[in-house]
């Protein structure tokens, strides 16, 4: 398995560039295209948990947000689970490396992994 996963959406610009960037620095990361295959709830809390801050890994703007009454109150085990029942709130791109992860927006902060 490989050391580096990213969280990718293709249609996301963001994404493309992190991909671009890491394959630049001759990394191949492990592709997770997270609105066909969404992480489960305990899979987001490591996410939670690399990055450190559970607000930073979920999308605000998305109807889906409000829908989940999540606001800048709720808790890790909450936006988890938000996440894992619609994946569209995972914010992206993800960039992880071992027990590290940042979210790579703009896409340089991929490089604080290096």
């Amino acid at each position: 398995m490989s050391e580096w996963t990213i969280y990718y959406n293709p249609k996301c610009g963001s994404c493309r560039k992190a991909l671009e960037l890491l394959k630049s620095k001759k990394v191949e990361p492990r592709i997770v295209e997270y609105l066909k295959t969404p992480p489960t709830a305990a899979e987001v809390e490591k996410l939670i948990a690399w990055v450190g801050d559970a607000h930073a890994v979920v999308r605000a703007k998305e109807d889906e947000y409000a829908a989940h009454k999540l606001n800048d109150k709720s808790t890790a085990k909450q936006i988890a689970a938000a996440i894992a029942k619609d994946p569209i709130l995972l914010q992206r791109p993800i960039v992880v490396r071992g027990q590290r992860a940042v979210v790579a927006r703009p896409p340089e902060k991929a490089g604080e992994l290096f």
